[in-house]
């Protein structure tokens, strides 16, 4: 399968490389196509470097792995047209500039707002709620981390699900986009308790059942 991944930083970075393992043909997109740091991660990954036009346009799937606040300049006319009726995978969280708060959120998400700016695409939002210290060690504890997906199309979502599960991540239909406004939230909580009381970001959320 062809992946864009929209960013090259810590989630971008380690995903692309977990989507690569799995041997699916991945390119990376940065603001600055001669960044280092991209250089970097495509070295380290296995993944190939694109624009963001070319990567959207071939791409099966496209996960935006970019700040939230880099949405909009991101999403220009070109690459909302490069990415009509693609899947798009919202790994964004709407941090403060603290990271230890949302700047979205109660009746809407960063999710919903994405996909208001892209509504010929199919918006999916998994992969926030894992830090990317861990999307390279899909079992902690012995147990597979939750990989909750949440999206409006079923076909869209069943997509990322199969991804999820074929990383090794226990992915599970988490509803609605409009679901996004709880995961998000998630996300904040495993913050507080990675940096405000110090267990450190090798943890994730798992769901046991009966």
């Amino acid at each position: 399968m062809k992946i864009a991944v929209f960013g090259a930083g810590h989630v971008g970075s380690a995903l692309a490389a977990r989507l690569v393992e799995r041997e699916h043909h991945v390119t990376l997109v940065a603001s600055d196509p001669g960044s280092p740091r991209l250089a970097a991660a495509a070295a380290a990954s296995g993944a190939e470097i694109g624009t963001a036009v070319d990567a959207a346009t071939v791409a099966d799937h496209v996960v935006l792995a970019v700040p939230f606040a880099a949405i909009d300049d991101l999403l220009t006319d070109e690459v909302r047209d490069a990415l009509a009726g693609k899947v798009v995978i919202d790994a964004t969280n709407p941090l403060a500039p603290d990271f230890m708060s949302l700047t979205v959120g109660h009746t809407t998400s960063g999710g919903e707002r994405v996909a208001e700016r892209l509504p010929r695409s199919h918006v999916v939002k998994a992969f926030n709620t894992i830090f990317a210290a861990t999307l390279g060690t899909p079992t902690l504890g012995g147990a597979a981390q939750l990989l909750p997906v949440a999206g409006d199309d079923p076909d869209a979502k069943r997509a990322v699900i199969d991804l999820g599960i074929q990383l090794g991540f226990d992915a599970i239909d988490a509803g609605p986009l409009s679901n996004a406004r709880y995961l998000e939230p998630a996300v904040v909580l495993l913050l507080q308790l990675a940096y405000r009381q110090g267990l450190g970001t090798n943890i994730g959320l798992h769901l046991t059942r009966v």
